[in-house]
């Protein structure tokens, strides 16, 4: 995950529980095309999804796998919160 130095560390501890954390980056930040089939099924077992849905939201985060959402399903929700 990439660590935005603006933030202070008590709003990222969230990250050290995740699971994402434990399993590395690949699976989340996959190659244009692949698949986040495997990133999206760690992130329905994290407890800490929401908070990682959010902080994406907050953030504006374009890339990746966060929350249990791929860069299209972010933006799309963005959308209809707007």
């Amino acid at each position: 995950m990439h660590y935005d130095t603006t933030v202070t560390e008590p709003e990222l501890a969230w990250q050290e529980q995740a699971l994402c954390a434990q399993t590395g980056p690949d699976f989340f930040f996959p190659e244009p095309g692949s698949s986040v089939r495997e990133a999206k099924r760690i992130c329905l077992l994290c407890d800490m999804r929401e908070t990682c849905l959010t902080y994406a939201l907050d953030n504006d985060e374009r890339f990746g796998v966060w929350g249990g959402l791929s860069e299209k399903e972010r933006q799309s929700l963005r959308r209809d919160q707007a």
